[in-house]
């Protein structure tokens, strides 16, 4: 005779646990980013209109020289999670950068080439994600710090 299961149990809930690990990926990626001071940082969730990537991670600086080191930045941090990019394209001339993790393409730009290819409104289906809280402080004074003192 099997007995009936007992509907009165309890369980303590499960640890958390990172409900999508390409988000924390990408997050890891803009967080790099901010370290570096880049300006006006946004993170789309294309996985509904291609199949390139699932986030773009958009960010600007306001020299190629920052453009570079910002790159260069996203991409020690992001090899020291053990998260290695498929391909790096435009490091040399720093104007825009595209970092291919496969899953996350990072895109930084030097500010003024970044308005003219205007990525936002070409991928304007795509919904912009939120920052996590710790980010999102960082993000908007270092936007703000780049439009008070454009270089």
């Amino acid at each position: 005779m099997t007995e009936a299961p007992d509907t009165n149990v309890t369980r303590s809930p499960s640890p958390k646990r990172h409900d999508d690990p390409i988000w924390e990926r990408a997050v890891l990626c803009a967080e790099a980013a901010l370290d570096k001071k880049a300006a006006d940082l946004v993170i789309l969730d294309v996985r509904d209109h291609t199949s390139l990537a699932d986030y773009f991670v958009i960010a600007s600086g306001r020299s190629d020289t920052q453009v570079r080191a910002l790159a260069e930045h996203i991409e020690e941090v992001c090899r020291k999670a053990k998260y290695r990019p498929l391909a790096v394209e435009g490091l040399r001339h720093g104007q825009w950068v595209l970092l291919d993790f496969g899953d996350v393409v990072v895109h930084v730009f030097y500010a003024p080439v970044r308005e003219f290819y205007d990525l936002e409104r070409l991928w304007s289906q795509a919904p912009r994600r939120a920052l996590p809280p710790s980010l999102t402080t960082l993000a908007a004074a270092q936007s703000a710090e780049a439009t008070e003192n454009p270089r």
